[in-house]
């Protein structure tokens, strides 16, 4: 069997109750929607390869990479993964997806002891990928020291990343964001919190939305296609599997 073959039946998606009325992308749009990423540069770049050669072997007019957020915190190489993306936007068409991770950077600048709640989530290793040394449980003191630090060493384009992410993008029949919606909101009037944060009461409702969404933030071991949405978070940080799904008409698969 062939590495390609091995990898398509590894990204085989799980698909959940009944058959979707089938979603739709318009006519020469292709979108390549890609999970939590938590500092997995290794993982990211090896993401960009298999989209490339999709693109190489089936060209299109209008492909779209989007970013489900979460591209920073535990794994060891946050600062590189920012960096990356950046470059990726500079030669593709990419939309980067605030996650709730993403909350803490610019935070931690202006509110240092947002340490205590961002080091559980894994900031820690974070402020490590930028060059900063910070203890296991920083005192008030160290807090300051290193919130000082990262504003001296954070790239500009890092700040400016971090500081216009958007919070859901749409397109045709989808909708994305990091964590979800409310259900029963509009998606006009959905509220930030909910689109990075939301978990039970959009996991467990099984009523169609407005379009399918597409989101992360709850780890998963296999990709889930659901009626009304599709969750691509598989736990990179743990797992090795950064899931990629490819839209394209009204056709899901993953990569």
């Amino acid at each position: 069997m062939s590495a390609q073959a091995k990898l398509a039946r590894m990204w085989k998606p799980r698909l959940f109750g009944a058959a979707p009325a089938t979603p739709t992308l318009p006519a020469g749009v292709r979108i390549y929607a890609i999970g939590d990423i938590h500092g997995r540069a290794d993982l990211l770049d090896q993401v960009f390869s298999r989209i490339d050669a999709d693109l190489a072997r089936y060209p299109i007019a209008h492909p779209l990479q989007i970013f489900l957020g979460d591209y920073i915190d535990r794994g060891s190489h946050s600062a590189d993964v920012v960096t990356k993306l950046i470059d990726r936007a500079r030669h593709h068409k990419v939309v980067c997806l605030k996650g709730n991770h993403e909350i803490y950077v610019l935070e931690f600048l202006r509110n240092p002891p947002i340490l205590r709640s961002w080091g559980q989530y894994g900031g820690l290793s974070t402020l490590l990928s930028y060059g900063l040394a910070p203890s296991f449980s920083p005192t008030p003191e160290e807090e300051d020291e290193l919130a000082r630090e990262l504003a001296r060493v954070l790239p500009k384009s890092h700040s400016h990343f971090f500081s216009s992410l958007p919070v859901s993008f749409a397109c045709g029949d989808y909708f994305f964001a990091h964590a979800g919606i409310r259900p029963g909101a509009p998606l006009a009037r959905q509220s930030e919190e909910d689109l990075l944060w939301i978990r039970e009461e959009f996991l467990s409702c099984e009523e169609s939305f407005e379009k399918v969404i597409v989101h992360g933030h709850t780890p998963v071991m296999e990709p889930e296609v659901r009626r009304n949405r599709i969750n691509v978070d598989t736990g990179a940080y743990a797992t090795g599997r950064l899931s990629c799904v490819r839209l394209e008409g009204d056709q899901i698969s993953f990569i």
